[in-house]
């Protein structure tokens, strides 16, 4: 059996059966960032300064000094094109299977709704993984891996500047050491400034760690009898934090895709910013087609997409360059 029957995606279907489900509400949250989805071109966040103070004496007339400044740093914005081909036999083999996993399908009557929704399930995995890959490992340099289309999270790590042109207290380390992990986000939080600090009460702030670090730190308390296995988690893992601040694991996708080692940051969650956009490129689409010539089935969707921190000051922690030794 071959699925041939050709599919181009409305824009309803692109952004309710692709984007939303991943990059929308609860989805959103769980990435651990701040998620802004078709923003109009060119995408910019605000970013306001207000006074501290603006209780006055009393009296007639307006006191209220001078206006609030808005500022606006912009995204930008990279076309992406994501493509993908099978065999005709590897296709359906794997179609197949997500569909007789589920209890609501006839496999005497598959009905071509059935394979569509299969064939739409295993493209949208592929397409919120590769976004995933690119938010946080891309870079446009190949310094931190080989994605070369637009820089992530990690390489605005390394590259950010204070408003003075001064590093920010992000430290970077090439060496091999032992080192106890709870002594990193301890030294995370010292590094801080009193901005970082101030946002701990609205609890937006979380400690953003390689896969070893949070491996490391859950062993530690579980050594200490701390870990509360049947609290609640993401994905099946634990949910931990250090004073009361939570620690979100970004895995490593790919043997290639990451040079920067290990690292922790502190920083608000509000101040990483991913833009998605899928109405504003005019060859923005999501096909999927049946290849008779190569006989295998191909897919492809075109957006575009952006990241971005908000504020560079921000930020607090450690990143190795080389592998550490955690204990």
């Amino acid at each position: 059996m071959i699925i041939e029957n050709s599919k181009i995606y409305s824009l309803t279907d692109v952004e309710n059966l692709f984007f939303r489900p991943a990059f929308c509400g609860k989805a959103a949250e769980d990435l651990g960032v701040r998620v802004l989805y078709n923003m109009p071109l060119p995408t910019k966040v605000p970013i306001f300064s207000h006074n501290n103070d603006i209780l006055k004496p009393f009296s007639s007339g307006w006191q209220g000094g001078t206006a609030k400044n808005l500022d606006q740093k912009e995204i930008p914005m990279a076309k992406l094109k994501a493509e993908s081909s099978y065999s005709a036999e590897d296709y359906f083999s794997t179609i197949y299977e997500m569909i007789t996993n589920s209890s609501a399908v006839s496999l005497g009557d598959l009905s071509g709704t059935d394979l569509e929704a299969a064939e739409t399930e295993l493209f949208r995995r592929a397409l919120t993984e590769s976004i995933y890959i690119h938010t946080w490992f891309g870079d446009e340099d190949g310094e931190v891996s080989d994605n070369l289309c637009v820089n992530g999270f990690i390489k605005h790590f390394i590259t950010s500047k204070n408003d003075n042109g001064n590093d920010v207290p992000l430290e970077v380390y090439n060496m091999e050491q032992e080192v106890p992990v709870q002594e990193i986000f301890k030294s995370a939080w010292r590094l801080a400034g009193e901005n970082i600090h101030a946002l701990a009460p609205e609890g937006n702030l979380a400690f953003f760690v390689s896969s070893d670090i949070y491996d490391a730190y859950f062993f530690y308390l579980e050594a200490q009898g701390l870990i509360d296995m049947n609290g609640e988690g993401v994905n099946g893992r634990p949910a931990l934090n250090y004073h009361g601040i939570p620690l979100v694991e970004i895995p490593r996708s790919g043997t290639t895709l990451h040079r920067a080692g290990s690292f922790c940051v502190l920083t608000d969650r509000r101040n990483l910013v991913l833009a998605l956009n899928t109405t504003d490129s005019p060859e923005k689409e999501i096909r999927m087609w049946y290849n008779p010539d190569e006989m295998e089935n191909r897919q492809r969707v075109v957006f575009l997409i952006g990241t971005a921190l908000v504020d560079d000051t921000l930020l607090a922690g450690f990143i190795y360059n080389a592998g550490v030794s955690l204990i």
